[in-house]
């Protein structure tokens, strides 16, 4: 059975993802160490883990695989979801997968780099934007279409 995993801290796209979720009747997950206000819906389950640097990411990587869409902005929790076998959306609609996690990851690395090498260079990257909230609600219902149809059903 497909279920939908949000790495739920900070994630823009939550709404828009319970709304995707309902209309393919498939569970969602919230995960996060807490603060998020559970939904009424009956689909969306809340999952709060430990406080602690990356809990929400390890309960994401260890539960999710085939079938499953996971949404996160966080690229080496993607790479482990990857590896699992699940499907991963970033937040603006970007799809990463066995084709792309590698480059992903090491521009990832880069830029960390290039940021403690330089304290001017902070922050950085263009706002979210209309068109991101769009495009990753196309993209979700094209990947939980995909993924239910991977796992039958």
């Amino acid at each position: 059975m497909t279920r939908v995993f949000i790495d739920a801290d900070a994630c823009p796209v939550k709404a828009e993802a319970e709304r995707v979720a309902t209309r393919h009747g498939v569970k969602m997950l919230l995960v996060s160490n807490g603060g998020i206000r559970p939904s009424p819906n009956p689909l969306v389950e809340s999952v709060f883990v430990a406080s602690g640097p990356d809990e929400a990411d390890k309960w994401i990587a260890e539960a999710c695989g085939p079938g499953d869409v996971v949404v996160t902005g966080d690229i080496p929790l993607a790479a482990k979801c990857v590896a699992a076998g699940a499907r991963v959306i970033k937040h603006n609609g970007e799809e990463l997968g066995q084709a792309n996690i590698g480059m992903a990851l090491a521009t990832r690395d880069l830029m960390q780099d290039l940021r403690s090498a330089d304290p001017f260079r902070q922050g950085g990257g263009r706002p979210f934007s209309k068109a991101d909230r769009s495009r990753f609600l196309d993209v979700l219902d094209r990947v939980v279409r995909a993924a239910k149809a991977q796992v039958g059903g």
